[in-house]
């Protein structure tokens, strides 16, 4: 019974960590803006077009794979945004509700028998994708280009 707990225990811990981490560490606004880079409006949406910054987010995602009555698995995922130049701050100020809301496509996505068999095919971590960039956008707005997905890893129990 405690090996089946066990994972989800330290799933739930270290997501609550990383989201502390990231409300704790968010720094405070910038008082202006840096040359050559136009400031954010109220939406953090990039007033400059074209110009885009990559941004890890703080932690990885860690989603328990669930057959039967039990865990079978653990996926662990580290993701990225691709934003508009100079959101990197605010979107580390607004990581725990994005956060959040990537833990719901995440397990929607486990749920649904996504990261089984060759979870890896272009045509499933595309719709994987397209879902987390939704999500993001509506958060973040459109200063949020695309979803990276920077390391993928499955541990079979």
């Amino acid at each position: 019974m405690f090996s089946r707990i066990l994972p989800l225990m330290l799933a739930l811990v270290g997501t609550s960590a990383g989201m502390g981490a990231a409300y704790w560490m968010g720094a405070p606004p910038p008082n202006g803006a840096k040359p050559g880079v136009e400031r954010a409006d109220a939406q953090g949406k990039d007033t400059k077009q074209g110009e885009t910054e990559f941004v890890k987010l703080n932690n990885q995602f860690v989603i328990p794979v669930i057959e039967g009555d039990g865990v079978d698995a653990l996926v662990v995922i580290s993701l990225s945004l691709e934003a508009g130049t100079g959101q990197r701050e605010w979107i580390y100020r607004q990581e725990p509700k994005l956060r959040d809301a990537f833990l719901r496509v995440l397990f929607d996505h486990a749920n649904m028998g996504g990261f089984d068999g060759r979870f890896t095919k272009a045509e499933t971590l595309g719709l994987l994708r397209t879902a987390l960039l939704e999500v993001a956008q509506m958060q973040l707005g459109d200063s949020v280009a695309d979803v990276l997905i920077t390391n993928l890893a499955r541990q079979d129990e």
